[in-house]
């Protein structure tokens, strides 16, 4: 594994779709994966036989999203039942005239941010002692990672105008799609790379197995991973500014085999507390199977993992048996959860930029050293925490270095 062409560093959606790219124009190429597994922030596991998404789970915008013609052609199944976020199960604990007011709340701000605040910060858009603020905090973490406060209006804007509203599910699992992709690729797994040095005629990285030499190289790893220093990259201090300014934000799940549940709707929805910035959205039973599917976002999500995945798990009961009843906790069982933020080698969910600093996205993806492209997310403008804007970047990284 130590001479290659091509090396990849990271194994997620966009290292899978750059060494893919590359190898399919027959070229070298070397996947280099710190973790033992590929496909990133998109992870299936399988709990009694079920496919489980820890991680990313929509084909978001799927008229567009290149995963969808990959899952076809790889024999995966489509659902394209559309997500129920915008309903509450029955009106429990949250009635149809305060859903209505919610998300005039939601729309209102929407159409604030067409005229982003000198500071570029969404909370200043919000209206002082608004009702819904909690409400709208806890959105932006579902949909962000991040509470209002974070996030940069410019950024926000960017994604909304390039996002379509449909989104589809990969029966199979998104993290399954994603790492089959990688089938018939060189692969290092368990090789996290330490240091890049360009000052050679060749790319030397560092790893703990012994170093690679390359002729040019494709950095995908996390942006809080590159912010945190983990990763050597003389020359690149404005790459790793601009990736400080790009934090990751949280957004877990936690699931729980049901039992029974036949008289619930497939892919049900319910959001524990629109009061609360700190609380889950719920979906009942996805894909009719017999489980639940929780989000914790921003504010839940920090608070929920520094309780530990138990303590997510009896928050989220806590707030299912609120709205449905005391005899649910018998019927529950928590099967499996996520903590994106205690990951090591990706320390977080999906990025956003901070408030004024929307340009960092432009900046990480522009290359320092022609050898060397970063690609990921958050290097997309306007796709970004997403497994799609994740791909064209790839894609993008890689054809950028075939044209050299």
């Amino acid at each position: 594994m130590h001479e290659t062409e091509f090396a990849v560093i990271g194994g997620g959606a966009a290292g899978v779709a750059a060494a893919r790219t590359l190898a399919d124009a027959g070229r070298e190429v070397l996947i280099v994966e710190a973790s033992n597994r590929l496909g990133g922030r998109a992870h299936t596991v399988h709990v009694a036989g079920l496919p489980i998404d820890l991680g990313a789970g929509w084909l978001h915008s799927a008229p567009k999203n290149p995963w969808v013609a990959i899952a076809e052609a790889q024999g995966f199944s489509i659902c394209r039942t559309r997500p129920r976020w915008g309903e509450q199960w029955r009106g429990l604990g949250f009635t149809q005239a305060e859903q209505e007011a919610m998300w005039a709340a939601f729309e209102a701000f929407q159409h604030a941010m067409e005229t982003p605040p000198p500071s570029d910060r969404a909370s200043d858009l919000l209206p002082a002692d608004g009702k819904w603020n909690a409400a709208l905090d806890a959105l932006s973490g579902y949909i962000n990672g991040a509470p209002t406060r974070e996030m940069s209006v410019t950024d926000w804007r960017a994604y909304d105008d390039a996002a379509l509203n449909i989104d589809w599910r990969v029966s199979e699992g998104y993290g399954a799609l994603v790492a089959s992709h990688a089938a018939g690729l060189r692969v290092a797994l368990a090789t996290p790379v330490t240091a890049i040095d360009a000052s050679g005629t060749k790319v030397r990285i560092e790893t703990p197995r012994g170093a690679i030499t390359a002729g040019a190289a494709i950095v995908t790893v996390s942006t809080n991973v590159l912010a945190s220093g983990a990763l050597r990259l003389p020359g690149h201090d404005a790459i790793l500014h601009a990736a400080a300014e790009l934090p990751l934000g949280l957004a877990d799940k936690l699931f729980f085999a049901l039992d029974g549940g036949e008289d619930i709707d497939a892919n049900a929805h319910l959001l524990g507390d629109p009061r609360n910035a700190c609380t889950g959205t719920y979906t009942l039973r996805p894909f009719g199977r017999p489980i639940v599917e929780c989000m914790l976002g921003g504010e839940g999500a920090r608070a929920m993992e520094k309780e530990g995945l138990d303590g997510a798990a009896a928050f989220a009961i806590g707030e299912l048996i609120g709205l449905l009843g005391s005899d649910w906790r018998q019927r529950l069982r928590f099967v499996a959860g996520s903590a994106w933020g205690r990951e090591d080698h990706i320390l977080g969910g999906y990025s956003h930029a901070l408030p004024g600093r929307a340009e960092a996205r432009r900046i990480l993806a522009t290359p320092i050293d022609p050898r060397i492209r970063f690609a990921g997310e958050a290097c997309s403008p306007g796709e970004f925490s997403t497994v799609h804007g994740a791909y064209n970047s790839g894609v993008a990284a890689a054809k950028a270095l075939l044209a050299v």
